[in-house]
């Protein structure tokens, strides 16, 4: 009796074992090198397939705004996802609020925006939040409780200098000494409601207080709200108030043509004024060849337009970002979330889902490089 007691004893003994040995299992092989937050990032990452995004520009029939959308369809065929580009051909708040009226009846899973105004959609785009449609804004913002994320080109500490040392440049090779001369100047853009542009030329007059003291601004900004026409009637006016103006700075993807046809009317070149900003390669490219401007910049507006997209949809699908994160793009790559203040100061950012996704570079472009692009 006793050796049948000692027998069942030692098997349970080996069966007690043999569980401790199973339970622990995972915890020995769990590798190293494997970090917690990069453990827990590929763990929970839910598939964004099968999302719709609503993809908003501020009009259609820009070459900035078409290169855009042909980014976002590109990646988002190879993301599973559905794009649908909405939009109006007038750059205008009313439009706008009638193309997200149209998403939200539409009852897509998150909304891609750029705004044509900082504070005139936000009432819009919190319903549209309130009904459960994730909210995203690229190129321009609203106000950053009106959505999630932003992606960003840049910060206007970065682009508002840009600006003006492209100026810098030509300039120079026009021969003026930009560091002594009283040179005169004048930015012409979309108009001052547009936060991203606005920010831009705040930054830009900054840094030429700072820079280059001794230049004049000639008049305030001009405007041509986005509307290729009065791009070119506003830049002829410029040209005729002010014959001796040294540079103009159009921050706006429809401005900067807008003013380079209308010194092309006048019978000006690259050796009579300097004009820059920001435009597509393609939307500029004849003025570069005509001799018109030497250089302008941007981004790659159709990986913005993607990015757009792509966090929009993430979102959608149930993710949870913060800033802070680096989050992985399929086909794109890194980018980096911070925080809203890096665009607005003093901006407050909640602890999930708000922020401010950096693009990782910006392109100046010129004769030397133009080939190279074909957005």
């Amino acid at each position: 009796m006793k050796k049948m007691l000692a027998l069942m004893l030692a098997l349970c003994m080996v069966f007690a074992l043999a569980a401790c040995a199973k339970t622990s299992t995972p915890t020995a092989s769990a590798s190293p090198e494997a970090s917690p937050a990069a453990s827990a990032a590929a763990g929970e990452a839910k598939s964004i397939e099968g999302m719709t995004v609503a993809f908003i520009p501020k009009l259609t029939g820009n070459s900035f705004f078409e290169a855009a959308n042909d980014g976002a369809q590109k990646y988002a065929a190879d993301w599973g996802i559905t794009v649908k580009y909405m939009g109006s051909a007038t750059a205008s708040v009313t439009d706008q609020l009638t193309v997200i009226d149209q998403a939200i009846a539409e009852g897509v899973d998150a909304i891609a925006i750029s705004s044509v105004d900082a504070t005139a959609l936000d009432e819009k785009l919190k319903e549209a939040q309130e009904q459960g449609i994730v909210v995203c804004t690229w190129d321009s913002d609203v106000s950053s409780d009106a959505r999630s994320l932003m992606v960003s080109q840049g910060t206007a500490s970065v682009l508002g200098p840009m600006l003006v040392e492209m100026g810098v440049k030509s300039l120079t090779e026009r021969g003026k000494d930009p560091t002594k001369d009283a040179i005169k100047y004048v930015w012409h853009y979309s108009q001052a409601t547009v936060a991203d542009q606005n920010s831009w030329y705040v930054a830009g007059e900054e840094y030429i207080k700072e820079k280059y003291p001794n230049w004049v601004a000639v008049s305030d900004p001009f405007y041509s709200e986005q509307d290729s026409q009065k791009s070119v009637s506003v830049g002829e006016s410029i040209l005729e108030a002010y014959p001796d103006i040294d540079l103009i700075i159009c921050n706006d993807s429809t401005a900067l043509p807008g003013q380079c046809q209308a010194a092309q009317n006048k019978g000006l070149s690259a050796k009579d004024i300097t004009i820059t900003g920001f435009c597509t390669p393609s939307g500029m490219k004849s003025y570069l060849d005509a001799g018109i401007l030497t250089r302008w910049g941007l981004w790659d507006c159709g990986i913005q337009g993607a990015l757009g997209c792509y966090f929009a949809a993430y979102l959608a699908a149930g993710n949870t970002v913060k800033a802070g994160d680096t989050v992985n793009v399929p086909g794109i790559g890194d980018c980096q979330i911070v925080t809203n203040d890096q665009l607005v100061a003093g901006d407050t950012t909640p602890e999930t889902n708000s922020g401010v996704v950096l693009l990782p570079e910006r392109v100046e472009f010129t004769k030397d490089n133009i080939a190279q692009y074909n957005f």
